[in-house]
């Protein structure tokens, strides 16, 4: 017999999110997680509201809609609106009942200095791998570091020498005296031909995003307005230990490097650390040895413009040992933290502008980063 195609729209609804949630979904064991991390970030959330007033929308909400945003690769707050507002499952892990109404999209704009000033994104990814189910799966004797290009927001045209860009414009309407038979001045988003120009940090300086640096990440490859990435993985599954966000430049690597290494609480006393050939540098290699860290750094032989051949400062000492192959070979996987950062949760151009965003954005990607692996990872699940 034929059924019906009825649609009958009905007024009340007994059945929760919870209920419609499977109970081998992913999100649950992430939803366990974030949970448990936002309950240990609740007194550094509560100070950074006010007493009185009006009752915002809870804090924990929004970090884990902007969570929600990263794992599924939603391109704007908008949208993620859009899609809360239909989707169970986002509903769910949000903590939305069935017919909560949901909240605007500017809501994250202007809570969005808020959770910068108490550096949340931080303090968030601290929680989750302080937690004992997580921490039980990360080494804390090996390490991986390295870093890559967030391209800014803003274009090449902005990029303008600064002798042009320290001298004030004339005043609207005051007589600069061009004559009326003179041609108009080219559209502001002309075009531009910057060929035989010599263009570099040190004499050119962006206006849309002045923290944004020309920078490429290798030879062969043209120069984009970025910032620098820096991730610290631990070597066992490959989760993150610590990131930074910093200015790009010729020696930004290797100092986030040791920054990531000095801040980060270690058990044992000596580590080591796998990097690529761009950190085989001397003074790099010392300051680590200074810090009770063996270099596991991918050697490099290199020949001078004068002629001359340049060893690696990473010697049998080091090498001999099958440690050095095996860190070699697992560093390799912090491409794919890059990599999912930059895919997966759009950073491959970032919409924020300032390093305090773009940094903040970026740990909150690295800490989804993370969680995305844990319910593969067998312990993380008992």
């Amino acid at each position: 017999m034929r059924g019906s195609d009825n649609q009958p729209e009905m007024m009340f609804s007994y059945v929760s999110c919870e209920a419609r949630v499977p109970a081998g979904r992913p999100l649950r064991t992430i939803r366990a997680v974030v949970d448990k991390a936002l309950d240990v970030l609740s007194p550094e959330l509560e100070r950074l509201y006010s007493r009185v007033g009006r009752p915002s929308i809870p804090p924990e909400k929004l970090l884990r809609a902007l969570l929600l945003q990263a794992f599924y690769g939603i391109r704007s707050e908008r949208q993620l609106m859009e899609q809360l507002d239909y989707n169970i499952l986002f509903r769910w892990f949000v903590g939305l009942p069935m017919d909560a109404v949901v909240w605007d999209a500017t809501t994250f704009s202007k809570n969005r200095d808020r959770l910068l000033d108490g550096d949340v994104a931080q303090r968030l990814l601290t929680a989750v791998t302080a937690q004992s189910r997580v921490a039980a799966l990360m080494s804390d004797e090996h390490f991986s570091v390295d870093g890559t290009l967030i391209q800014a927001w803003a274009s090449h045209k902005s990029f303008q020498p600064k002798a042009e860009t320290d001298e004030d414009p004339p005043p609207p309407g005051s007589d600069s005296g061009a004559r009326s038979d003179e041609p108009a001045p080219a559209s502001r988003n002309g075009e531009r031909d910057w060929r035989g120009q010599k263009r570099s940090n040190e004499t050119h300086r962006n206006l849309t995003d002045p923290d944004a640096r020309l920078a490429r990440k290798s030879n062969g490859q043209s120069s984009i307005l970025a910032y620098a990435g820096h991730v610290l993985m631990e070597n066992r599954h490959g989760l993150v230990s610590g990131v930074c966000l910093t200015r790009a430049s010729g020696t930004a690597e290797r100092d986030a490097a040791l920054a990531l290494i000095d801040r980060h609480p270690r058990l044992s006393g000596r580590i080591t650390l796998g990097t690529d050939k761009g950190y085989d540098v001397a003074g790099f290699i010392t300051a680590l040895r200074s810090r009770s860290v063996t270099p596991h750094i991918a050697t490099e032989r290199r020949v001078s413009k004068t002629g001359r051949i340049r060893h690696s400062e990473i010697d049998g000492r080091t090498m001999r040992w099958p440690g050095y192959e095996a860190s070699q070979r697992v560093r390799k996987r912090i491409e794919d933290v890059s990599g999912w950062m930059k895919a997966s949760a759009r950073l491959r151009q970032t919409k924020y502008r300032g390093l305090e965003r773009v940094g903040w954005t970026f740990t909150l990607a690295a800490t989804a980063c993370n969680l995305v692996q844990l319910p593969r990872l067998p312990v993380a699940t008992t």
